[in-house]
């Protein structure tokens, strides 16, 4: 039976003002799985509004309650784990590990964020007049406009709303057209079921032809005083751009185009292991995850063969199924997608050692190809599916100049069994995040997470994450009256 929600607004489940729904289709069946409210400007003005009016209240919150809340909420949501992973599979083709350790690692993002709100929010500043005490106060923005991409729904829907939350703003989060369950009604179920009062967190669900439109309107409207996005670089330079035009603070974490560097002194066994996780984990579409694996020469052989073995033997296809490794992408459009990415590669030079062909659905094969041209769509774009380049290197220098000829940086894994030589080709790379000793795809809650270049800007995670959602205040208090000129 085909789910049906509608937007929630101000505590309650409303339907669109127009009436309107949007369908939300299982990437493996093609058949439609749910149908949601297709919101309109008017409704995220309502949203808006929605949260502008509870914004008062909940800032002024005691801290404790507000932790409660979130606390709270990470045990509900670890308690409907097999109800995640479920939903993950219909709507976004998730595999049920990839489902729990969205749910595992959104949990420990709420629990992080419950941490921070009891944290030091402030510093007591030298000031310049005698018998002044000088403050610095960290102090919410208002509301922020959140959007959650479908990829890892919970955790980036959690992700989100979390840090902004604890930092005593209220949101409107504008949920993926591909996710709007997992991403973004699940988790206002949950934070409302934790105890959040109506109005802080309102999320917006919308047909795809009119994404544009809603994130142009929610940012604009004045009453929201941030922008917090997670998507693709393109989108998000779009983004970036519509906040600035509002004056409004931005955080963007945006796409990847990472390396798994291979260096010489390798266990070539750990380094195909980590790599084919790196690689292939929810089918490779992680902003993290390692589109390119730079070789060793001297390695370069041993480890494309016992890769590609690997590779070539890894379960693919329903989601549901628990052997499956690589399920479907999100649509049939992005297998096409990427099918065209190694199209173009083939067609310039390079060898598929395992996988290509056209893809069935939404399933691609998973695919290693080797001598990818700086020519090619792949050697440049976000392959964002499963598959990857093996490139081999020569020295230290080479594998870093190969890393860095990105205009993306993100994350970086560096396979190694010599923690110093890792650390110094570590510091020579250009991302926000770099792994010694492991592959590219790792995100702890308390950690600072964010990119370089055409990454992003800002972080989430920890006192980073409260830090982008507040604003610093100097409030000064004078002891005793002071003299002026006139």
């Amino acid at each position: 039976m085909t789910i049906t929600r509608e937007l929630y607004i101000g505590g309650k489940d409303v339907p669109a003002a127009s009436g309107r729904t949007t369908e939300d289709t299982d990437p493996f069946t093609g058949q439609p799985y749910a149908r949601v409210a297709a919101a309109g400007v008017e409704d995220v003005a309502r949203a808006a509004e929605a949260a502008d009016a509870a914004f008062a209240s909940w800032a002024a919150l005691s801290p404790f309650a507000r932790r409660t809340i979130l606390l709270k909420a990470a045990d509900l949501l670890q308690d409907r784990a097999e109800q995640v992973a479920e939903l993950m599979a219909h709507e976004v083709g998730g595999t049920r590990p990839w489902a729990h350790f969205n749910v595992g690692l959104a949990a420990g993002m709420l629990r992080e964020a419950a941490a921070a709100v009891t944290a030091p929010r402030g510093e007591v500043l030298t000031a310049q007049e005698e018998g002044t005490l000088g403050l610095a106060v960290r102090e919410p923005l208002g509301v922020v406009a959140a959007f959650a991409p479908w990829n890892a729904p919970v955790i980036l829907g959690v992700r989100a709303v979390a840090a902004p939350l604890a930092a005593g703003n209220t949101v409107v989060l504008k949920a993926s057209e591909d996710a709007p369950l997992a991403c973004g009604l699940l988790v206002a179920d949950v934070l409302r079921d934790a105890g959040l009062p109506d109005g802080v967190l309102n999320v917006i669900t919308n047909d795809r032809a009119d994404a544009a439109e809603i994130a142009e309107a929610l940012i604009a409207d004045p009453r929201v005083r941030a922008v917090n996005f997670t998507g693709s670089t393109g989108v998000g330079r779009i983004i970036g751009e519509h906040a600035a035009r509002h004056l409004k603070p931005a955080v963007l974490e945006l796409g990847g185009k990472n390396s798994i560097i291979v260096l010489d002194d390798a266990d070539v066994d750990h380094a195909v292991d980590a790599a084919a996780f790196g690689v292939f984990m929810n089918a490779g579409q992680i902003c993290m995850s390692g589109d390119r694996i730079l070789v060793h020469a001297s390695l370069l052989a041993e480890f494309t063969r016992k890769f590609t073995a690997k590779v070539a033997a890894l379960p693919t296809g329903d989601p549901a199924d628990p052997r499956t490794v690589v399920g479907p992408l999100v649509d049939a459009a992005s297998a096409r997608r990427v099918a065209a990415l190694v199209t173009d590669a083939v067609a310039k030079g390079a060898t598929v050692l395992t996988g290509g062909g056209a893809p069935e659905g939404a399933v691609h094969p998973a695919t290693v190809l080797t001598g990818v041209t700086p020519d090619t769509d792949l050697y440049h774009a976000e392959a964002f599916g499963p598959v990857c380049v093996v490139t081999g290197f020569a020295d230290d220098d080479e594998a870093v100049a190969l890393a860095n000829d990105t205009e993306n940086g993100l994350t970086c894994g560096i396979i190694t069994e010599n923690g110093t030589h890792g650390l110094r080709v570590a510091r020579r790379i250009h991302t926000g995040i770099v792994h010694i000793g492991d592959q590219s795809v790792g995100d702890e809650p308390q950690a600072p997470f964010g990119g370089a270049k055409a990454s992003g800007y800002g972080r989430f995670g920890g006192r980073w994450g409260l830090e982008a959602f507040s604003n610093t205040r100097w409030v000064t208090l004078a002891t005793r009256h002071a003299h002026y000129p006139f």
